[in-house]
């Protein structure tokens, strides 16, 4: 167990070199309480097997302490979509259910079976903030700003651990728009040419 009720931060780290758009990865890293150093990345191409990169995209959280988790799902530009969606976490597979049709953003929350936890993943205030529950622990998750945030900060409550803030912290790094009415409403036609184009 870590603690409860504590903050972090991520930080979102810059190639030193010019990189072409293809092979661009943006990822994040800080310290999180006292698991040392945690990385958000995506596109993280060591998920997904070589014959399905064109179709596929993934991200990835590893760290000091931290379980690794990762994502593999249908692409939507650099990010992975809940579609199709693969989750492992430390070297599990969980699984993941959700309502498309309800109207409700508790209801159309991401539902994941992991490491014998139930959890729920929604969008709250905005689709910048996310919360990631499971029962006695929970993390809230910010963003900067929607695309390429500048930072990603979060706070705990509960007895959260580090499974807990892995997950939390790999849901930023997947397109996870379509978890309110709204936001499902404005990513349509993105999603669907997407799809298209695959």
């Amino acid at each position: 167990m870590v603690s409860s009720g504590f903050s972090f931060e991520l930080h979102r780290a810059e190639p030193g070199a010019q990189v072409r758009a293809r092979d661009r990865v943006y990822w994040w890293t800080g310290d999180v309480a006292g698991l040392g150093t945690v990385e958000l990345a995506y596109p993280a191409r060591e998920v997904v097997p070589v014959a399905d990169q064109g179709l596929y995209v993934g991200t990835a959280v590893r760290g000091d302490s931290i379980p690794p988790s990762t994502f593999r799902g249908l692409g939507y530009t650099v990010q992975p979509r809940l579609a199709r969606g693969l989750l492992t976490v430390a070297g599990q597979t969980a699984s993941l259910s959700r309502s498309a049709w309800s109207t409700d953003k508790r209801a159309r929350g991401l539902r994941i079976s992991a490491l014998g936890r139930e959890y729920t993943y929604v969008e709250e205030q905005s689709k910048r903030h996310h919360a990631l529950e499971r029962a006695g622990a929970k993390v809230v998750v910010s963003r900067s700003s929607w695309k390429n945030p500048k930072t990603i900060s979060g706070t705990t409550a509960g007895a959260t651990d580090s499974v807990d803030l892995s997950l939390a912290i790999l849901l930023e790094g997947v397109y996870t728009r379509n978890l309110s009415l709204r936001g499902a409403m404005i990513s349509a036609p993105g999603r669907i040419f997407s799809r298209v184009g695959s």
